[in-house]
């Protein structure tokens, strides 16, 4: 199994698998790198931001928990903005960042004739990556060893993906999440649909404030889960996928949700009040089904990191981060 080295200023070499091929030299440090892959399960190259745990290469025989961070619309694995310091301060677990997309929204889309081409995000990331994870590094390949979580349209993802495959993760967390996709949260759908349609929606880059509403090419607003009208059921397919009313597929996982009110200074806040709404459904799901959860509503922000302000952005999020990865470790090690 290939394993950086102390001194070695190169990412590992790691060998292609499990659909995967990797089209262009790795780049960044040999804890921190970015791999470029090719799927037929999604159209175009994609990358996957790796950091490793302090002292990995000086542990050759130590494995180690791993937590998938999925990443929101507008944002690309290749942003330095997505190794936040929490993450690669780390000594007690790898973290995977996979690319889903300027709006893949972590599922197998209905339609996969659009503009965008093959669109299987969710088996490109539960049946592809995460193997090919535990095949080139050394991790504890059980759930007890493996976490998810996202940002904004990744907490959608995390949520669906816990859910669908709960033998795959034993904690869950979301971070200003799109959790809520039902009927309940018209508004969280439409800024869903804005994304297809290329008329806006919720913007989840880590880095730049002021998201580029330009989600790619511009497809079928039924494109991923059908119709979103609630007209005669024929939105059946998005109240199925919506991830808050169905936390009782979580039972004896471990759930965490941040979020701030959107009502500070900090950028992005009309979004974070759209992720408010959602995140609160999720508690009271929660709550209607007696399961425990850690939740975290920082409101404005005023004492949640540095230039947070309660909005939508990578400043709330990195703090999150220093709040969550501690807790997430302790998990780990306890399991």
């Amino acid at each position: 199994m290939p394993a950086a080295h102390a001194a070695d200023p190169v990412p590992p070499a790691l060998t292609d698998g499990f659909g995967l091929t990797q089209v262009a030299p790795a780049t960044g440090t040999a804890d921190n790198f970015v791999l470029t892959v090719t799927t037929a399960q999604v159209a175009g190259p994609h990358h996957i931001r790796v950091i490793l745990p302090v002292g990995y290469a000086d542990n050759p025989t130590k494995r180690y928990p791993v937590f998938y961070l999925l990443h929101g619309t507008s944002d690309d694995p290749g942003n330095p903005g997505l190794a936040f310091p929490a993450l690669t301060a780390s000594s007690a677990m790898i973290t995977v960042i996979p690319d889903g997309g300027l709006r893949g929204w972590y599922a197998d889309w209905l339609d996969q004739s659009t503009a965008a081409g093959a669109q299987h995000w969710e088996t490109f990331h539960l049946t592809q990556v995460i193997p090919f994870i535990d095949a080139n590094l050394r991790t504890i390949a059980t759930k007890q060893g493996r976490g998810i979580g996202g940002i904004s349209m990744g907490g959608l993802g995390a949520l669906r993906y816990s859910q669908d495959r709960p033998d795959l993760f034993s904690q869950v967390a979301t971070f200003s999440g799109a959790d809520d996709i039902s009927g309940d949260e018209a508004v969280v759908r439409a800024a869903v649909v804005g994304t297809l349609t290329n008329v806006g929606g919720l913007c989840g880059n880590a880095s730049d404030p002021n998201c580029p509403f330009n989600f790619g090419p511009t497809v079928s607003s039924d494109a991923v889960f059908g119709s979103p009208y609630p007209v005669f059921n024929a939105d059946w397919r998005w109240n199925e996928a919506d991830p808050s009313t169905h936390m009782d597929k979580l039972a004896g996982m471990g759930i965490s949700l941040y979020v701030g009110n959107g009502q500070g200074n900090g950028p992005n806040t009309a979004e974070e009040f759209l992720a408010e709404s959602a995140t609160l459904h999720v508690r009271d799901h929660l709550d209607a089904l007696g399961m425990p959860y850690y939740l975290v509503d920082y409101g404005n922000g005023a004492t949640w990191g540095t230039n947070c302000g309660g909005g939508h952005n990578g400043y709330c999020w990195a703090q999150d981060l220093v709040d969550y990865v501690p807790r997430l470790e302790q998990a780990f090690a306890s399991s």
